[in-house]
């Protein structure tokens, strides 16, 4: 049975399935960015001080902060997308669709850090799991209310154009009063 909010019918299928399939390939391609070991002579200790790392970058100069910061923003923000792509509502809550979507951008950047703690070369950053998730959340806000407003748009346009116009041009049914049965 098909969900009241959801896509209708193969296209449904369709676009869950486009998104089910980007989802795992960008994740293949995130697990291969953040958990190949590094061969490194020395290593950073772990970052447990939130927005330290971020002052740090920033002491860097504007250049070079603009770029690790942009990485770490960029890294799980196609989630943003993926994840109501996948998905596949239409009427979602758009509160509702931004914080189911956060929270799992929140966790798959969660489970990084903590599988990272086991690779070579690779150490726990607090400022990583906060910039991924403020990524997911901006790509969120920036694309997906818009992209379903047009996708609704063009389902009641679809809709219109398969009403038959002679149904249109009758006018309202009139209705007729019940009349109760006495016992």
């Amino acid at each position: 049975m098909q969900c009241e909010g959801s896509i209708g019918g193969g296209a449904a299928i369709r676009i869950r399935v486009a998104g089910g399939v980007l989802l795992v390939a960008h994740l293949a391609l995130v697990a291969w960015l953040t958990l190949r070991p590094l061969d490194v002579p020395w290593m950073m200790p772990a970052n447990l001080s939130p927005c330290a790392g971020i002052r740090a970058d920033l002491a860097l100069g504007w250049p070079e902060a603009a770029r690790r910061i942009g990485e770490g923003l960029a890294l799980l923000a196609p989630l943003g997308v993926l994840l109501p792509l996948a998905h596949g509502h239409l009427f979602a809550s758009p509160l509702g669709s931004l914080v189911r979507t956060v929270a799992a951008g929140a966790l798959i950047s969660l489970t990084i850090e903590l599988l990272q703690t086991g690779v070579p070369g690779r150490v726990v950053d607090v400022d990583s799991l906060l910039l991924n998730t403020v990524g997911v959340g901006l790509a969120h806000l920036a694309l997906v209310p818009a992209g379903r407003s047009a996708l609704r748009r063009r389902a009641e346009h679809r809709r219109l154009a398969a009403v038959p116009t002679e149904e249109t041009s009758q006018g309202r049914t009139p209705t007729i009063p019940r009349v109760g049965i006495a016992p």
